[in-house]
């Protein structure tokens, strides 16, 4: 069984797989730099080059890939959006959405914005809120629990995280 983590960019996703691979006993799937790996160029050079939908089957192919194996999977930001994504999701695993405020987003993504395709120039609070709100429904509909990460350690999260089911008994 997969445990997914998904939320906005952010959110804490990338920070939680691996404290959560060390108690699980589960290898990290770090979904964006896995698609990196393989296309041999950036998320924001895939987006520029092929565009967001081809960035979008890329993370599919991979989701099926995982198929009935078990990772802890840190998955992008967008993988939630497609319908078939969330089916997989749910069929093989756990889905874990993590929270966060939109001011908690922008401050914890001061660096790197650069990087992220979809806030590149410089995207300040109210795109980011825009397009939090446009994905929260999918989120949701991926979702088995919901746990927010403002004003939280990392240790904290991660224990309310083993504390759901099925990692609870």
């Amino acid at each position: 069984m997969n445990l997914f983590l998904i939320g906005f960019m952010g959110c804490g996703k990338s920070s939680q797989a691996p404290l959560l691979s060390e108690r699980l006993g589960l290898p990290v799937m770090e979904m964006d730099r896995e698609i990196e790996e393989r296309a041999g160029m950036t998320i924001r050079e895939i987006f520029e080059r092929f565009g967001e939908e081809d960035f979008r089957m890329r993370e599919s192919g991979l989701l099926r890939e995982l198929g009935d194996k078990s990772y802890v999977v840190s998955c992008g930001g967008g993988l939630p959006l497609l319908l078939g994504n969330r089916r997989m999701m749910r069929e093989s695993g756990r889905v874990i959405y993590l929270t966060a405020a939109p001011e908690t987003i922008l401050k914890r993504l001061e660096r790197g914005r650069e990087e992220r395709p979809l806030l590149r120039g410089g995207a300040g609070l109210s795109e980011i809120r825009s397009l939090m709100e446009s994905r929260e429904k999918h989120y949701r509909a991926a979702a088995d629990f919901l746990v927010a990460t403002d004003g939280r350690s990392p240790e904290e999260i991660r224990e309310e995280i083993l504390s759901l089911p099925p990692f609870s008994g």
